[in-house]
């Protein structure tokens, strides 16, 4: 039995982690959306197509 207490605890604690790495990804992915988009309607007049 201890070895599943011991099992559930490095899964869960790896769980936490990849959890944690996943909002940071996700958080700095979503402002460099925002600042690049900003800066693409800052420069919307110097566009040509």
């Amino acid at each position: 039995m201890e070895n599943v207490y011991k099992t559930m605890r490095n899964i869960g604690a790896a769980n936490i982690a990849i959890g944690i790495i996943m909002i940071v990804t996700g958080l700095s992915t979503g402002i460099l959306a925002i600042v690049t988009g900003a800066n693409l309607l800052k420069k919307k007049s110097q566009l040509t197509f």
